[in-house]
């Protein structure tokens, strides 16, 4: 029998008090925190006779360090960073300024060049850096304000009372696979808040409770994702500059999936390379592992990397469903955030930029929120107008249909995409309606053989020559994951018997496809219906919530491990 973490009942827990609680200590949580920040400080020094604390504002960070689960391709737009901390530039670790831009499409073994740099990707004037460091520095300037970041705690569950969020519970630790208390078990603390920001990242745990509890999407679109796979390589010097940055399209994709690859230079001959892949793909046997794999074996990305040698690895989902799929992102006592908000623009690749906007604006409505004395959903509303006042709005308004363009695949989606820059997002439709990404798996039954398959050289797990390719045991070596062994599993499966007596018949099993750290397993078990039982590796989750998106039955959780654990994203 498979035990799952949840927090034990019946004991006595901690109680903390709180103005706010910001889960999640990535860009998004750690712009919150610095504003909210700078907006106490702005107020005391006006108003010598009221003077506001910041003793009780606590970021939740489930990292054992600040950035270490942070991952991004990444390039920085600093809209929003010169608006939090103008001169940032001047200390920000900040690797290499754009200076060049191009975007190729791909053939088995040809390139074709774009003429011209479609305006979403033309990134002059961004910055190539490591997310890691860059989150990294931010919550050093976070720590000097005084405002405490609580690493290595994670939050397991929302706190209510009635409709109202009234706070967060963290996880207990020291708790083994049986869901009994160990010699070392420390209840969770219970932060009773006034507000809670949500800045989880994609997919959050307590976003999901919420927006379920709450039936926040009933009026949005279906949040569609993508899985973008990483890796980070030092290659001979000369083989790409400082700043350049590259896209691909095409291979090894067919026209029936929606993706893409980048290149993008860094400094000391540094190379971020990675693919990104729509999870709303129709094949349940194409590895997103295996895709990157393929593409590096492309002659033009080959060239560049050969003599190089890969250094990390790691997997992060991203919200592709854009303004159609943003649920309302305040409520009586909470606000999301970031990518839990679903503020990503899929056209650009980007969303670092929109996470730390998304997060001073939140700050703001809760510091007029905080000096009132009243967190209601009324008061806090303002964040919601605020959002729609901002060029937030403005930036995804001109790509609210980008990815429900690509519904019926890549030439249709080429042909959305045009007609809607040149109508400013309207296209056919002012909205187009989409579904969610896992709908779009097609079962076995109605796909050719394996052999016969269009996406034959995509499906199954990459082999690797353990020089330019690699199969995924050794890619998920290099993500550095640790998690404490003797603990409950962290990946809900909420009915195993679907695994194996409907899903390895129906779709073939694809968590074991889609999971970029082989967490899934399908062994030989002769008591089974089917000769197969699930097994679970989720010491090897580098917490990336494909599994929570892309399974077909919608029957796994994925929920924080004990806080402390899980990638180590260091220099990514």
């Amino acid at each position: 029998m498979l035990i799952f973490r949840k927090p034990i009942e019946g004991i006595e827990r901690p109680q903390m008090p709180a103005d706010a609680v910001i889960v999640g200590g990535g860009p998004a949580g750690m712009a919150c925190a610095l504003r909210l920040s700078q907006l106490i400080d702005a107020h005391n020094v006006k108003n010598s006779d009221s003077q506001l604390s910041k003793e009780n504002i606590y970021v939740l960070e489930k990292a054992r360090e600040i950035g270490q689960h942070c991952l991004s391709g990444a390039l920085l737009d600093p809209r929003s960073m010169r608006e939090l901390l103008p001169g940032f530039e001047q200390e920000a670790p900040l690797d290499a300024e754009v200076g060049k831009e191009a975007v190729y499409f791909l053939t088995k073994k040809g390139k074709l060049k774009l003429p011209i740099t479609p305006p979403p990707l033309r990134d002059h004037g961004n910055y190539v850096i490591s997310l890691n460091r860059f989150v990294k520095w931010l919550g050093g300037k976070v720590e000097q304000t005084g405002i405490t970041i609580f690493t290595g705690f994670a939050g397991s569950e929302l706190l209510f009372d009635g409709d109202r969020v009234t706070g967060v519970r963290t996880d207990d630790k020291g708790v083994d696979k049986q869901g009994r208390p160990k010699s070392n078990f420390e209840p969770g603390y219970d932060l009773h808040a006034k507000v809670v920001i949500l800045a989880e990242g994609p997919r959050g745990s307590l976003a999901k409770q919420l927006i379920n509890k709450f039936d926040l999407a009933k009026d949005a679109n279906p949040q569609t994702y993508g899985v973008g796979v990483k890796e980070l390589w030092e290659v001979p010097s000369g083989r790409i500059a400082a700043g350049e940055v590259m896209y691909t399209l095409g291979w090894p994709l067919t026209s029936k999936e929606y993706g893409g690859a980048w290149i993008y230079g860094s400094k000391d001959n540094i190379v971020s390379l990675g693919f990104v892949i729509g999870l709303d793909y129709p094949d349940p046997r194409l590895d997103p592992q295996h895709v990157l794999q393929e593409f590096k074996k492309h002659p033009f990305v080959g060239k560049l990397l050969e003599g190089g040698k890969m250094i990390r690895y790691g997997a992060k989902a991203m919200p592709y469903g854009g303004w159609w799929a943003v649920p309302p992102v305040a409520g009586s006592g909470w606000m999301l955030v970031g990518d839990s908000a679903g503020f990503v623009n899929s056209a650009r690749l980007k969303g670092i930029h929109l996470a730390i906007k998304s997060g001073m604006l939140a700050a703001e409505a809760a510091f007029e929120a905080l000096s009132k004395g009243d967190t209601s959903a009324a008061t806090l509303s303002e964040y919601q107008k605020k959002v729609e006042r901002s060029w937030i709005k403005d930036e995804l308004w001109k790509v609210r249909n980008m990815h429900q363009g690509f519904e019926h695949g890549l030439y249709a989606g080429m042909f959305h995409a045009a007609l809607q820059f040149v109508t400013g997002g309207h296209g056919l439709h002012n909205r187009y309606p989409g579904k969610a990404g896992h709908e779009h798996m097609r079962k076995l039954a109605v796909l050719p053989p394996h052999g016969g398959s269009e996406e034959a050289h995509l499906l199954g797990p990459a082999k690797g020559d353990g020089k330019l390719t690699f199969d995924k045991l050794t890619d998920l070596y290099h993500s550095g994951t640790k998690h404490e062994e003797d603990q409950p599993a962290h990946l809900v499966i909420h009915d195993t018997n679907i695994c194996e007596q409907r899903c390895v018949k129906e779709y073939g099993s694809p968590c074991q496809n889609f999971c970029p750290a082989n967490v899934y397993e399908m062994l030989d078990d002769a008591s089974t219906p089917n000769g197969k039982r699930i097994s679970l590796n989720p010491s090897n989750c580098v917490h990336c919530k494909t599994c929570d998106i892309a399974d077909p039955y919608q029957i796994i959780t994925w929920v924080p491990p004990e806080g402390g654990g899980g990638p180590n994203y260091d220099g990514m």
